[in-house]
């Protein structure tokens, strides 16, 4: 089941993974919890002269939270799994 959202959402935590030292988001801040990542993967897709990341993240919870970030903003897209 998937729980679409678009909301806003603050990143609490990097890490870096791979040689190129890409950037993962490890926690973030949603409805007043932390939600710890324990892995993800990342993809870039291009419109125009316009470059936005998107991540899917596994939480320690179980579900899989999509991710997208353009700049310094970042929003939740959706949850995917069990509720």
């Amino acid at each position: 089941m998937t729980q679409t959202l678009n909301t806003p959402v603050n990143v609490n935590a990097y890490y870096f993974a791979g040689r190129e030292m890409k950037t993962f988001p490890r926690q973030i801040e949603y409805g007043g919890n932390a939600i710890t990542f324990a892995s993800g993967l990342r993809y870039l897709v291009q419109r125009g002269a316009e470059a936005i990341r998107l991540f899917d993240m596994s939480g320690a919870d179980g579900l899989t939270y999509r991710l997208q970030q353009n700049g310094d903003s970042w929003t939740l897209l959706g949850m995917k799994g069990a509720f």
